[in-house]
């Protein structure tokens, strides 16, 4: 019996025909007519599924709309009215059984289905992410391209570049952290170098030297740091920054290793000069792979045909760069030429392949493919 089944100490009486006869409700037809709806007020009886869930408009609306109280017809054998509405396993009314006891589902419920569905995103969403994270860690150390991931929701956020860079970012973050509980309270070097990247902006890279708890020398990436000039006095500033985010103090600094720039290695008003007046044992060494690059420079000039290929280039990227015709025709032959390579065969072809760039801030770059061509 359903939770909606009203039990009286008393059903009233109702009185039939010329003769003193009186019947009233029975209880007991709830076991038998489960979808029994009893109204206490009226003392009628409808069918809850049909008032419920048919569409049509019924034939006989006693169970629907009037409702019944013959109550001396019910055991009338096979012509009790509950049974004739009852009907066969097809009738409108077994129809609306049907879509009560689906109604009644808890499984079903709409709330149910819809919490079971997030859940199912949720756990995907988890292992695309998982899988993002995966692959922009694989491609970090493999310094590749990223590539987000073809079967992910197009509004999925996390395959945008901005989550791309802040996952990266929090990489950034273990990695100093891992760094910064090795260097522990030993007094370490660091070794400075500044550059233009492809955007023309200027990046400072830190890297340290110390000694770790074990007596290993150690040489660690720390950080890189896009600074608005190269003065000295900048440079000097970004540093300490840098160190005292990480409660490195420079007062443990015993080395500094620069290139011979006089930003760097002046006496006076350099780099090194500033660092010294806060630490005076954070004594400067010209950077050895500084020296070696200037050496490899000076002896390849020797060398006529490194420095022929050399001149030769400079010559055609100042060419190809002071006209747009010239360039424009650069971009056409190059696109002739690798059109001609996938036709034969000599270059593969998929998504993001075989792309062209040329001359971008202030340099001439082909990219053809995932290969760069300068």
């Amino acid at each position: 019996m359903g939770p909606y089944q009203p039990k009286l100490d008393e059903y009233p009486r109702t009185k039939f025909g010329s003769q003193t006869q009186y019947c009233r409700f029975q209880y007991s037809w709830f076991e038998k007519f489960p979808w029994l709806k009893y109204s206490s007020s009226k003392d009628l009886i409808f069918c809850f599924s049909c008032f419920l869930f048919q569409k049509k408009s019924p034939i006989n609306p006693s169970f629907t709309i009037d409702g019944f109280n013959n109550w001396k017809r019910v055991n009338d054998g096979v012509k009790c009215p509950l049974l004739i509405h009852v009907g066969g396993p097809t009738s409108s009314h077994s129809n609306s059984v049907k879509c009560v006891e689906d109604l009644m589902k808890v499984s079903g419920h709409i709330d149910n289905i819809l919490n079971a569905q997030s859940l199912d995103e949720v756990q995907k969403n988890r292992l695309r992410l998982k899988t993002t994270i995966e692959s922009i860690r694989w491609l970090s150390l493999q310094a590749c391209a990223f590539r987000v991931l073809e079967k992910a929701p197009r509004n999925a956020t996390y395959t945008s570049p901005t989550i791309q860079k802040e996952i990266l970012h929090i990489f950034a973050n273990k990695v100093r952290k891992k760094i910064r509980e090795e260097i522990g309270d030993a007094k370490f070097c660091i070794l400075v170098d500044e550059a233009k990247d492809i955007s023309n902006k200027e990046q400072m890279s830190i890297i340290l030297r110390f000694v770790d708890c074990l007596g290993i020398l150690r040489e660690r990436f720390f950080d890189i740091v896009n600074v608005p000039n190269t003065t000295a006095s900048t440079l000097n500033k970004s540093i300490s920054d840098v160190l005292s985010r990480h409660n490195l103090n420079v007062t443990n600094m015993r080395g500094q290793g620069y290139d011979g720039a006089s930003n760097m290695s002046s006496a006076w008003n350099g780099l090194q000069a500033l660092f010294l007046r806060e630490c005076p044992y954070a004594y400067y060494i010209h950077c050895f792979a500084h020296r070696l690059q200037l050496a490899l420079v000076g002896a390849s000039t020797k060398e006529i045909s490194v420095w022929l290929f050399f001149s030769k280039l400079s010559t055609i990227i100042n060419l190809i760069g002071c006209s747009s015709k010239w360039h424009s025709e650069l971009h056409f032959i190059q696109t002739i030429e690798i059109d001609r390579m996938i036709t034969s065969d000599e270059r593969d072809t998929s998504k993001g392949m075989n792309q062209i760039v040329l001359w971008k801030n202030d340099r001439l770059v082909l990219y053809v493919e995932k290969h760069v061509v300068v």
